[in-house]
């Protein structure tokens, strides 16, 4: 049965309980908490020995993860914060070392289920796309100021859109004429720079231009290459750290760093990322591209922290 408009299904659940579940005292930091859902799941089964900081750059999301995750007391810890912060949050909160991190990247199924927020193309909503909506530019802000160079860079390389310097040309021709504030306007912009023969049956011509618009205003690329160290450095011995990722710039971020990484104290816990069964693609057609990559700090290595 697939999910309706708004459920928050997390991706890749059994995996994530089974490889980052604690098997024993301690924290497990969630650096993406989003709406609880991995929290949930990962508190249920470490036991009652288990504590969790999560944290979102979404204060509404955060929210929801609040009222889901209540009936866990103070064994929760919530703040609202940027995870390429997130060595100093666990720090100011006396998480010394953690037994696990897990990060879920990309836009939720409840921000894209909320119109006002301006990640999807499904309604003509405000231009937005910011996680965090009490700081920084938005995507309306970002089209008004960027270059036609600078737009078709990004549009490339964050959304792999082969008519991105098209895009980018008819964004900087039409916001001479008037700024565009809605989705709907960079859906009209899209459709009129995408040749219509060009125009994919199984996904909306605007999807990759969207993605990339979001993953800039949000700068995720730069956050995640950031957090990554500071997320591994953090574990305990034995400790794991977790990545789903649904991009293939998210992806390569995450497996340049992993084997960086484990060139020092830390081993890969499978050669290749995991990915979503037949069924959870079927339940949950959003995860059909995720994938998840799992980091391990070794046991010996605590005199090399």
């Amino acid at each position: 049965m697939k999910p309706e408009a708004g459920t928050h299904l997390p991706a890749l659940p059994d995996e994530v309980t089974f490889l980052l579940r604690p098997r024993g005292a301690g924290w497990v930091v969630d650096g993406t908490v989003g709406m609880g859902g991995h929290a949930e799941l990962l508190l249920e089964r470490g036991g009652e020995r288990v504590r969790l900081l999560g944290i979102d750059r979404d204060p509404a999301g955060l929210a929801q993860a609040r009222i889901r995750l209540s009936r866990f007391g103070d064994r929760v810890v919530l703040r609202h914060a940027d995870f390429r912060d997130l060595h100093a949050v666990a720090r100011a909160n006396g998480v010394e070392d953690a037994q696990s991190v897990l990060l879920d990247l990309g836009v939720s199924t409840y921000q894209l289920a909320t119109p006002e927020r301006g990640f999807s193309f499904a309604t003509d909503a405000p231009l937005d796309m910011r996680f965090d909506p009490t700081r920084g530019p938005t995507a309306a802000r970002l089209l008004e100021t960027c270059s036609e160079a600078e737009l078709a860079r990004m549009i490339f390389e964050y959304g792999g859109e082969p008519h991105a310097r098209r895009i980018a040309r008819e964004i900087v021709r039409r916001r001479g004429r008037k700024p565009l504030r809605t989705t709907g306007d960079l859906v009209q912009v899209v459709k009129a720079a995408v040749p219509r023969r060009a125009w994919s049956k199984g996904r909306h011509v605007a999807t990759r231009t969207f993605q990339a618009i979001r993953m800039a205003v949000n700068q995720e690329l730069d956050a995640l290459g950031q957090a990554l160290p500071a997320a591994a450095g953090l574990l305990a011995p034995g400790g794991r750290l977790g990545v789903i990722s649904f991009h293939s710039g998210e992806d390569r971020v995450v497996k340049q760093a992993f084997r960086s990484l484990a060139a020092g104290p830390y081993a890969l816990v499978e050669p290749a990322p995991i990915t979503p069964s037949r069924e959870e693609r079927q339940a949950n057609p959003r995860a059909r591209s995720a994938k998840l990559r799992v980091l391990e700090r070794r046991r010996e290595s605590h005199d090399a922290r």
